[in-house]
């Protein structure tokens, strides 16, 4: 991946590695207040859904754990406090406010999926925290500057990164196999509609011949996918994009299975290639395509084989997307914090935080000053196999490209 061409701001690089294994001590701060710094988190704990939050937990308590072990921030450690929202926006907003105002926790860490996130969004702007959104994907949360919040950053994958990046693998396939007869299948949220809109068009932008023929929008959540499935069978695409994710796509694709849907039909897929859910697909099909969202075997960092084996032991399963996707923001928040000097200031964590440099165990990310989102993360595709690492053969995108092409897009929509 290219991480010189995009114009990043490096005034504040870090040098080291993150907590633990993965990154360098942090000084003693003899300065700082004793008292514990509680961070707070809204996620989804019960449901077929829960592994997002149970992966969001785990990863920041593997962080916090890690620099907890080394004494903290000037003798300062990490609380996490975690609530089961259930996967309802409303609940995702009382929760944050209660572990605010009843909790005392000082920093909010957001694992709801888009639909929760835009309503905690609403509760910081309100109540002035530092919030780091971990697992909303929905573009507009951070590009749209009429939603933008001074503490609230984005540290997760972004919807148009992944757009551009599904789009371009798409057409290489496309072209390879011609495919040209392409049908959607995704859930019916902001999330889905935005995602799947964003694929499409990219996927257009390198190969104009591509053709969508129907498109099919079963609930969120939805237990039966009998009927998405036979609008398929009865359409005939060649390839089919889905957003569906968690046990929503493990769902869909054993109920696929047993119509033999993979057999005839190419399948791309933006919410797949978590290993757990990969795991829990009986008779994964070979060959399936999928956007990266974690693989202990790409990038090819020792770090990355560390927080692989690390996560595995306090979850008890194979890491996932919204598990490096935590843990990373976890270490934004203690890097803020040790540069604080142990401060949990809202506002200056903040400053901290805006155009941040951070080795993690990726390499180098950033979290972007100008709109607050994560750049230089991983962004690639690959194909499915029927055993662990489940994706392979996976084709990188450089984020010079995807850079120029986002802004295209944001100046499209009126974001610049």
């Amino acid at each position: 991946m290219d991480h010189t061409k995009n114009g990043i701001d490096r005034r504040k690089f870090i040098g080291g590695a993150v907590a633990g294994a993965l990154v360098a001590g942090f000084p003693h701060i003899a300065s700082a207040q004793a008292k514990v710094i509680k961070v707070g988190m809204s996620t989804i704990l019960s449901g077929r859904v829960a592994i997002m939050g149970t992966s969001s937990r785990a990863a920041v308590q593997l962080a916090f754990n890690q620099i907890n072990a080394m004494g903290g921030i000037g003798g300062r450690k990490f609380e996490l406090v975690v609530r089961d929202s259930k996967g309802k926006p409303d609940e995702a907003a009382k929760i944050t406010r209660d572990l605010i105002n009843n909790d005392g926790c000082e920093i909010i860490i957001d694992a709801e999926p888009s639909s929760g996130s835009f309503a905690v969004h609403e509760v910081v702007r309100d109540l002035g925290i530092l919030c780091l959104h971990t697992c909303s994907e929905t573009s507009s949360l951070t590009a749209d500057p009429k939603l933008a919040v001074k503490t609230a950053f984005r540290c997760a994958r972004q919807g148009i990164h992944d757009a551009v990046a599904g789009g371009s693998y798409a057409a290489m396939i496309s072209k390879e196999k011609k495919l040209k007869r392409w049908m959607t299948c995704s859930p019916d949220y902001a999330y889905g509609r935005e995602n799947t809109a964003e694929f499409l068009q990219y996927a257009k932008v390198f190969d104009p011949s591509i053709e969508v023929i129907d498109q099919v929008w079963p609930k969120l959540f939805s237990p039966d996918y009998t009927e998405s499935i036979t609008k398929i069978l009865q359409v005939k695409p060649q390839a089919v994009y889905s957003a569906l994710w968690g046990g929503d796509v493990v769902a869909f694709i054993e109920q696929s299975n047993m119509y033999r849907l993979f057999q005839n039909t190419a399948f791309f897929s933006g919410g797949l290639g978590d290993p757990p859910i990969l795991a829990a697909i009986k008779n994964l099909p070979q060959g399936l395509h999928t956007a990266y969202r974690y693989n202990r075997d790409f990038p090819v960092l020792p770090e990355n084989k560390a927080f692989a084996d690390s996560f595995e032991k306090i979850a008890q399963h194979e890491a996932t997307n919204w598990g490096w996707q935590n843990f990373v923001a976890a270490n934004f928040i203690i890097e803020a914090v040790r540069r604080t000097g142990g401060k949990t200031d809202s506002g200056a964590l903040a400053k901290e935080i805006g155009g941040m440099n951070l080795k993690t165990l990726f390499g180098m990310m950033t979290m972007r000053e100008s709109d607050h989102t994560l750049i230089n993360y991983p962004v690639a595709w690959g194909k499915t196999i029927a055993k662990s690492p489940w994706v392979v053969d996976h084709v990188d995108t450089e984020w010079s490209k995807i850079i120029e092409l986002e802004l295209q897009w944001k100046k499209s929509k009126g974001y610049v």
